[in-house]
């Protein structure tokens, strides 16, 4: 049987058909089958990624979704603990040039909600989730906004940027680069329906 997994393992990595697959699969499905890759395939997918697909705000919110009002992205990261979370992202105002979000996890009230500001990166379709900065205001299905300098919010989200690049309809691949420098840190992203 043909799983997300399975296509990762192939050498060479056929982008066409991963995108294919996870297109076609139902949205419990994918986020299954996204929740099921291991860090070393992700790390090897978003190699394989950069200028495969270009993202844009509405890869994270759609355009019908209301504004102020959060869609989530059920994540999996390459660390070997607490690897499942969400991001939650929102758009401010229509036609705007950032998204705001945070990070939902079973680890939220010890590590903090990790709030940040999503922005266009330098490199063409990527798009970074900024640490360094958090949403102008509160919005109503937010936890409370904190910083990320300060208390363990710092080990975790403090000094970084994420960089993203496209995969699929719903689906997205992450690395998380900490003062400037890129970490072995990977993640996968996959928007809800």
């Amino acid at each position: 049987m043909t799983t997300f997994r399975s296509l990762l393992a192939q050498d060479p990595l056929d982008l066409d058909a991963v995108a294919q697959h996870l297109d076609a699969l139902s949205s419990d499905e994918r986020i299954s089958q996204v929740r099921a890759i291991p860090g070393k395939l992700q790390a090897k997918l978003f190699a394989a990624a950069r200028g495969y697909k270009a993202l844009t705000f509405e890869d994270y919110v759609p355009g019908g979704h209301p504004d102020r009002t959060f869609v989530r992205h059920y994540g999996k990261n390459s660390l070997p603990a607490f690897s499942h979370f969400e991001k939650r992202f929102a758009r401010p105002e229509a036609g705007g040039s950032v998204l705001w979000g945070f990070n939902y996890s079973p680890m939220m009230g010890i590590v903090g909600p990790g709030h940040f500001v999503m922005r266009t990166g330098p490199d063409e379709g990527e798009l970074h989730v900024d640490y360094y900065s958090i949403p102008d205001e509160q919005l109503d299905e937010a936890p409370p906004l904190k910083h990320n300098d300060q208390g363990l919010s710092t080990l975790v989200y403090g000094h970084m940027i994420d960089v993203l690049r496209g995969v699929s309809a719903h689906v997205s691949i992450g690395r998380a680069i900490k003062k400037g420098r890129e970490t072995g840190n990977y993640f996968l992203l996959c928007r809800e329906d």
